[in-house]
């Protein structure tokens, strides 16, 4: 029996910050996943593969262009789906590379292997070693679950691996449709949705909800449905999918409970996704997970109910971004060993990869009205600035709410080009208490869509 400082069930964001985090502090620290590579889902199913998959739709696609040179330009006439496997494959081995490099930097050890709960304090590990299972018990001082989420399955769905599919199955093998129903139209969905209209597929969006993206300033989130209807798709909101038939030809045939049938060429179901727990016998360690197999914690030091047993990512819910993930397994391994933290920033932002980009990072207009907040909008337009002229964007804004009174700002929201990596300017104000002024008096690259705060702000500076 091998004893540990720590052991991380998962290699994900959360798994690899915390299992180095740990180590840098000194402590023994193994990894434990079932994958045969780490990464987990970040890696091999979610983040990594979708991100790499939206930039080789837009490049091979032509898309960027398409203002200057007309809707029918194409940088690649024929895309194939061969296409979209090539570059996935070389980004997902190098980032593989990039984590093994990491932890045997750091001295962090790793298993390869489905782990379960034997006590509160060991884990027994099944390996796979010359086409015979091993099993290995480990002990460990402090334990880290950051084992993700699976894709979660509505009851009733045909699931066929062929054109009925969850997002992990499409995204392990991509392919490119003559015509596609996404059901769902949360963040994975819209992504999808988009990414294949780029490619000229037709896309029909099911969503059982009234609207998209609820957590965002509806501003924004009203132009990227207005950009999605002008593309073409097609959206049934208020659509629950009562099942699933199937043409003459094999063609899936989503029915809706009002009656309304859509047909496609491939379903993808992007239903939300539940904690990947139900294989580590919980039981085992006395944790109990919820209906959707995540972990309650306490989300200040990421403990769960038995203080030696920490979660982090994911499996704990939202926001289940990469990025705090990140920043949860750092501060659980720290908290573990009795190292101080910061307690992380106050505001994260959100993004998400559509086609346009969406981000965020603050209170929206309607947070804002909630807690009685007294405050001001400003909006820039990126076709109205001189990059955005230059890129041809014909669309895409920044906006930027502030405190009435105070002029402090208290949230900014992008759609359109690079919104994922603007946002950080917004971040960073905010978090350090600025105001609109900063934006109106300090210079700003020129021509870039940085500019675009300037706009906003003067927008603002005039309404007030």
């Amino acid at each position: 029996m091998s004893k540990y400082d720590y052991v991380v069930l998962g290699s994900g964001p959360a798994g690899r910050r915390a299992a180095i985090q740990a180590a840098k502090l000194g402590k023994s620290v193994l990894v434990v996943d079932d994958r045969s590579k780490v990464g987990g889902v970040s890696v091999h199913t979610g983040t990594i593969p979708s991100k790499t998959l939206r930039e080789t739709a837009l490049n091979l696609s032509g898309w960027r262009e398409r203002e200057f040179y007309g809707h029918s330009y194409r940088a690649k006439k024929k895309i194939e789906s061969a296409d979209l496997k090539t570059r996935m494959a070389k980004t997902l081995d190098y980032e593989v590379s990039v984590l093994e490099h990491q932890f045997a930097r750091n001295g962090v050890n790793t298993i390869v292997g489905s782990a379960t709960f034997s006590g509160p304090n060991s884990i027994s590990i099944v390996q796979q070693i010359d086409d015979r299972a091993v099993d290995t018990i480990v002990e460990a001082e402090k334990i880290l679950i950051a084992v993700g989420t699976q894709p979660f399955r509505p009851h009733g769905i045909p699931f066929n691996g062929t054109n009925v599919l969850d997002s992990d199955d499409f995204i392990q093998k991509p392919r490119l449709p003559r015509s596609m129903t996404v059901v769902g139209g949360g963040v994975i969905g819209i992504e999808y949705a988009t990414i294949f209209s780029a490619l000229d597929v037709p896309i029909t969006l099911i969503e059982p909800r009234a609207s998209l993206l609820d957590f965002m300033d509806q501003e924004i989130v009203e132009h990227l449905i207005h950009q999605m209807r002008d593309r073409g798709i097609a959206l049934r909101l208020s659509g629950e999918i009562e099942r699933v038939d199937f043409a003459p030809d094999g063609s899936p045939i989503c029915v809706l409970k009002d009656g309304r049938q859509v047909t496609s060429e491939l379903a993808l179901f992007t239903a939300g996704r539940m904690g990947a727990t139900t294989r580590l016998n919980l039981e085992g360690c006395g944790l109990e997970a919820d209906a959707r197999g995540r972990l309650s914690v306490d989300r200040e030091t990421f403990q769960t109910s038995q203080p030696h047993i920490y979660a982090a990512g994911d499996v704990i819910g939202f926001p289940s971004l990469a990025s705090t993930s990140m920043e949860q397994g750092r501060a659980a391994a720290c908290h573990a060993f009795g190292e101080v933290t910061s307690g992380g920033d106050h505001h994260n932002p959100y993004g998400v990869y559509a086609v346009p980009e969406l981000s965020s990072v603050g209170l929206s207009e309607c947070d804002a009205r909630t807690q009685k907040i007294p405050y001001e909008c400003g909006i820039a337009r990126f076709r109205e600035t001189s990059r955005g002229h230059i890129m041809g964007m014909d669309s895409g804004i920044l906006k930027i709410i502030c405190n009435r009174e105070t002029r402090k700002v208290l949230g900014v929201h992008i759609i359109g080009e690079g919104a994922s990596e603007l946002i950080h300017i917004g971040q960073a104000v905010l978090n350090l208490g600025g105001g609109i002024d900063y934006f109106v008096e300090n210079s700003f690259n020129y021509p870039t869509l940085a500019e675009g705060y300037k706009v906003a702000a003067l927008d603002i500076w005039n309404r007030l």
